[in-house]
């Protein structure tokens, strides 16, 4: 499969993440804020509205190819800050949901890989961003 073919499949993946992610976390703002206020972040409503639009612009300008660098380079910090705050150490003294925590820590470090290697590649022939150059 050509390369071109492969980026555009890997940004339509990433995106398919948190697009929708995005619209849950804005479509349940009360439920995304009381996650947050759990896990003891302050002003837990500001941290649902900012996280639930930054998932959401930011998974659609992957999805189109627009400043794509950029924007995998921030989703890759996203993906790390946001998996080892809501994943890192939880699970209290339950030996299964600690192991579910661990391994949602390391699914948000895999793709905090996949955004790099987006941010090196670029977005590829099928973006906006192949248009604008």
């Amino acid at each position: 499969m050509p390369s071109n073919a492969l980026l555009l499949l890997s940004r339509i993946l990433l995106a398919a993440l948190f697009v929708p992610s995005g619209f849950h976390a804005l479509g349940d703002i009360a439920g995304t804020s009381g996650y947050f206020a759990g896990l003891g972040l302050p002003l837990p409503m500001l941290a649902a509205w900012g996280t639930g639009l930054f998932e959401l612009l930011a998974g659609l300008l992957v999805l189109v190819g627009f400043q794509t660098r950029v924007v995998a380079l921030l989703l890759a910090a996203f993906c790390l800050v946001a998996g080892f705050i809501g994943h890192y150490g939880q699970g209290g003294g339950d030996a299964m949901l600690a192991f579910l925590h661990q391994q949602m820590l390391m699914k948000d470090i895999a793709i905090s890989g996949g955004f790099l290697a987006l941010a090196v590649a670029g977005a590829g022939a099928v973006s906006v961003d192949s248009r604008r150059s």
